[in-house]
Parts: C-alpha cells; structure tokens; sequence
C-alpha cells in the first residue's frame, strides 16, 4: 500500500488542495490530510472545525479507489510520517516562490528522514493562485470567494463572520 501525507493548515480548505488531494489519489492508495496544529498562528477556524469541514467536503470528491482520512498533527511532519508509515508527503506548488520554500523543507525532510520521499503537484491552473491566506484576505475584505472554496466552506466563513 502507497501512503502519503498531505499536510497543511487547511484554514481554510481550498478547491485547490481538494485539486491535488483528488489527483493524489490516482498515485496513492490511501491519503492522510494532516492538519498541523501551530500554536503560534491564530486560525480562522478551529481544528475541530477544520477536521469537520475536511471531512465533509470530501465526500464530494472523486476518490476512485484511494481512502482519504483527515488528522491532526503536531511538531515534525516526517515524525508524524513515520508515525503513520507514510512512504510520500504531498506538497502542492502554485509559484516559483512556494517552490523556493518547498524545496528547502523537502530537503530538511529528507535529510532528517531519508525513507520518505516528497512528491509535488501543482493544482489545476484555475486554482494557481488561490491560498488559504489569499482566500481569508478577500473574504474579509469584503470580496467574493466563491469558486475558491467548496461551498460548505464559504457558508461557515460567512456564519463565523456573521455575513448574510
């Protein structure tokens, strides 16, 4: 069995990462999404509620015959990987800045854990630019965020902000 972690803030879940979690599943057969619990940010959205949402909005997502389950993690992603007898960590790459970024953690990673290997996608080109930050910065702002996000996450967005 193929077993890849896909970790990330998720706050919130963008149809880009539902982009590369969909096309992961076609190389993998089972994906952890690894929700990393930072102490240091202030999130929009719990972790209970990222966890919830994640798991809601993939049902919606074709999976063909790969199991997607979400979690939650804290310190060293290739610790959590060996913790869970992952072989890959999926990174999604929209720019050469993320990947300047990528490239330097990948090979931390893979010097700390040389078993493990990272794999990086770029998500559709329609979502090339979309991030987690980007999408909050727009929403509150007051923009649109639709076709950013799954609909479910927009409608929590907007219950938390307290927007019609």
């Amino acid at each position: 069995m193929r077993r890849a972690i896909y970790p990330g803030s998720f706050d919130p879940v963008t149809n880009g990462h539902l982009d590369i979690i969909e096309r992961g599943c076609k190389l993998f057969d089972e994906i952890i999404i690894g929700i990393l619990v930072n102490p240091e940010k202030q999130p929009f959205f719990t972790i209970e509620e990222r966890h919830e949402m994640l798991a809601e909005v993939l049902k919606d997502i074709s999976r063909g015959n790969c199991t997607v389950r979400v979690d939650a993690f804290r310190g060293l992603l290739v610790n959590y990987a060996m913790a869970q007898k992952a072989d890959a960590i999926v990174r999604g790459i929209r720019a050469i800045s993320d990947y300047e970024y990528e490239m330097q953690m990948a090979l931390m990673n893979r010097r700390l854990e040389p078993t493990i290997e990272t794999v990086f996608m770029m998500p559709a080109e329609t979502y090339s630019y979309v991030s987690s930050r980007l999408v909050k910065e727009v929403f509150q702002l007051g923009g649109e965020i639709g076709g950013l996000v799954p609909p479910l996450i927009e409608k929590r967005m907007k219950e938390k902000m307290n927007k019609p």
